[in-house]
């Protein structure tokens, strides 16, 4: 490994809710440097939650989360002249990246209707175990399951 390893940036919490995660959310949204227009989205996405279903956004939000992070995944590895698809375990962080990135995929693929609620929509349907980020989801996990003959490849 050349030079130094990249220190991790202190990420400012959300205006609203002192929240590192929904902070994260946030910048993963933003689109351009226009950090308002993200921040608007959100909390009016958190605003529609709570009026539909009568609980506190944060929790439905972590909860869909929960729902959406993958606990395992798949990465092309080259051995001896073929390419296997071995399933690796996921850290943390990128269990959170995915799941906000396959959040907000579904959301930008329903049509029709603003922004903020479709992301409402996608989460809400995300913390009952519905959805299409869930189906995300299962079809990587059913891939890992499919290739776990592999996994011995894994180091």
């Amino acid at each position: 490994m050349r030079g130094k390893p990249v220190t991790k940036r202190k990420i400012q919490l959300d205006v609203k809710f002192n929240d590192p995660d929904i902070a994260k959310f946030i910048n993963y949204i933003m689109e351009r440097g226009k950090k308002t227009v993200a921040q608007k989205i959100v909390y009016s996405c958190f605003d529609i939650i709570k009026e539909k279903t009568k609980q506190d956004p944060r929790h439905i939000f972590n909860k869909a989360l929960k729902q959406i992070s993958p606990l395992l995944e798949i990465r092309g590895r080259r051995v001896g002249g073929a390419n296997y698809q071995i399933p690796f375990q996921v850290r943390g962080e990128r269990r959170f990246t995915l799941g906000c990135r396959w959040l907000i995929n579904a959301a930008h693929a329903r049509k029709g209707k603003p922004m903020a609620e479709k992301l409402a929509l996608e989460i809400i349907e995300a913390s009952k175990g519905e959805g299409a980020a869930v189906k995300k989801r299962a079809e990587v996990h059913r891939m890992a399951e499919a290739n776990k003959a592999f996994a011995h490849f894994a180091r």
